[in-house]
């Protein structure tokens, strides 16, 4: 081994040394890496093909969360029940908003005092804590998943609204206890009600003056990650996404069941059944992730986050969704980031995650470099 090398470093050193530009000869063939994820684009040649392939992948998303089956929207009835300034810098207020005829959602709604009109604006989404949409906006536990205040202060309007089963509704069984909601919706499912409920949360954004209704993005952690990109899957109104630590997928995933147990908070009721079967759904994440494409999405992710095989899987998993933007000439607008962190929204992931927003939603002068004058 040590003579193969020393051959190898004398035959590149003198091109490094006499800096020629001429083109190196491939010493080695760089296999292809080969998944289970390669389904996303087994076949595609062509933007045509993949739009094809996508129409056929929606239909599929919103019969997994059985969209069909979701009520009749009611007039928003927005209303403001408590209005406060924030260290001079921001408005914040707990507003509510009708999401079916016979329920409210609350959330908390933050507006920068000196705000630039019409501004970009987030819906930041809380992960499976009691008072979500409190933490979010920095009154309560871990402020490192403050968005609202974080964001607010970089000149977002930021809306934070609660999951339908904590904060102002919690059910009597308990916080995230989803018996209630599928008894008086039997056929729905309990992501379709959060990914419905967040998009009337668009809805609320763009009654906004101060909001430029097509710079919306959105952004969460853990329950609050998935839950990003299903909505950004969902709606095209979100012109930008980041997923931070968003749960596994379906496939390779051995608590898969746990998407639909039978208990406390279930995700997919009806694919229990199947699952008990090792039947998998018609789709999978990878392939509701595609269906964001073109539009900017960002996935932050802990190997050590869980199950660890499981979580490896995801690396391959993006490297094939890359594929899909890749053909439609808009790599820039997909990243992914890959720590060791666990299950955290540490320094630099918050970090690359409001960066990420910024080169999307806001104007090119806003993150432009430019070189140092030169000192008389």
């Amino acid at each position: 081994m040590k003579t193969c090398c020393a051959a190898f470093l004398l035959f590149v050193l003198p091109i490094v040394a006499h800096g020629q530009n001429r083109k190196q000869p491939e010493l080695f063939e760089v296999p292809e890496i080969r998944s289970s994820w390669d389904d996303l684009t087994e076949g595609i040649q062509t933007t045509e093909d993949w739009q094809k392939r996508r129409a056929v992948l929606k239909q599929r998303y919103l019969d997994l969360i059985r969209d069909q089956h979701k009520p009749e929207k009611p007039p928003l009835d927005l209303k403001v029940h408590e209005d406060v300034v924030v260290d001079g810098a921001y408005r914040r207020k707990l507003i509510s908003y009708a999401v079916e005829s016979d329920e409210r959602a609350h959330a908390y709604l933050g507006i920068p005092l000196d705000v630039e009109m019409p501004a970009p604006a987030i819906v930041a989404l809380h992960g499976t804590y009691k008072y979500g949409k409190k933490r979010v906006a920095g009154l309560i536990d871990n402020p490192d998943k403050a968005y609202l205040d974080h964001l607010c202060r970089r000149g977002y309007v930021v809306i934070a609204p609660e999951h339908f089963v904590s904060g102002h509704r919690i059910p009597p069984e308990g916080p995230y206890q989803t018996a209630d909601f599928y008894k008086k919706h039997p056929n729905w499912t309990a992501v379709g009600k959060f990914t419905y409920e967040h998009s009337i949360a668009i809805d609320v954004l763009q009654t906004l003056d101060e909001v430029d209704g097509d710079r919306i993005g959105a952004l969460g952690h853990s329950l609050g990650g998935h839950g990003t990109f299903f909505l950004a899957a969902y709606d095209e109104r979100v012109r930008a996404s980041a997923c931070n630590c968003g749960a596994s997928f379906f496939r390779h995933n051995p608590r898969v069941e746990g998407w639909s147990r039978n208990h406390w908070y279930v995700y997919f009721k009806p694919i229990r059944e199947g699952l008990l079967k090792k039947e998998m759904p018609p789709i999978d994440f990878h392939e509701i992730i595609a269906l964001i494409a073109p539009r900017a999405f960002l996935d932050l992710s802990g190997l050590n986050d869980g199950h660890r095989p499981t979580q490896h899987q995801r690396l391959l998993m993006l490297m094939k969704v890359m594929e899909v933007y890749e053909l439609q000439d808009a790599a820039d607008n997909f990243g992914f980031y890959v720590h060791g962190r666990g299950h955290s929204v540490a320094h630099e992931s918050r970090q690359l995650i409001y960066g990420f927003m910024d080169s999307h939603l806001k104007p090119p002068e806003v993150t432009k470099t430019k070189l140092v004058e030169a000192a008389e």
